[in-house]
């Protein structure tokens, strides 16, 4: 730097001054391209770890693919004994048989409604219901048990003028696959091609 300094033929006081505009500059570019940048390490490990969490969170759901696949395949085979044109009649047939069972009083029942996904029909239907504590909740319970269809949604009760049972509105729904697969009749069994019709032999004449 003084050699350089020296080729230039400045005085002293100018090389003082060249030197001092040097450090000045160099401590602006520095404040001005390298400061801003002494976070970006530690964002950028802070984006690792959060892609790493992510990555991770990604392939715990992705481990999980056959597991999920297995629900609904499983979702998929309910309802496969109840054919499209018959669900709705099953659903009704189903609350009143369990009605009778458990001594529950419908006073009414609404009109079913229909709704529809990628795999399952929908049915819902709204009962008002008049009976004793144990046989409400003998009669709910024993609509989802076992390998039922049939869920409540929404239940809202309140007791009777007498106060001696409850009544109120439930919502029930039952869920059936859309197109359950038909059993098709094994296809007639055809005769080989290399098999061929047995024609009498034309008789000699004498």
């Amino acid at each position: 730097m003084t050699s350089y300094l020296d080729r230039l033929n400045l005085r002293p006081f100018e090389k003082r001054l060249v030197v001092v505009v040097g450090i000045v500059l160099f401590v602006v570019l520095n404040m001005w391209f390298v400061v801003p940048h002494f976070s970006d390490l530690s964002d950028a490990q802070r984006r690792r770890v959060e892609a790493q969490k992510k990555l991770e969170r990604w392939q715990a759901e992705i481990d999980q693919a056959q597991k999920y696949q297995a629900g609904i395949n499983t979702f998929a085979r309910q309802g496969l004994d109840v054919p499209v044109e018959d669900q709705q009649n099953q659903f009704v047939r189903v609350i009143q048989d369990q009605q009778s069972q458990s001594g529950v009083g419908i006073q009414s029942l609404g009109r079913t409604s229909t709704q529809t996904n990628q795999f399952f029909l929908e049915l819902t239907q709204l009962i008002t219901v008049q009976s004793q504590e144990a046989q409400l909740v003998d009669f709910l319970y024993s609509l989802g048990a076992g390998d039922s269809l049939i869920r409540v949604r929404d239940l809202s009760l309140k007791p009777d003028p007498p106060r001696q049972q409850l009544s109120g509105m439930v919502k029930l729904v039952a869920s059936y696959q859309k197109n359950p697969p038909r059993k098709t009749a094994p296809d007639a069994k055809t005769p080989p091609a290399s098999a061929k019709m047995a024609t009498p032999s034309p008789t000699p004449n004498p």
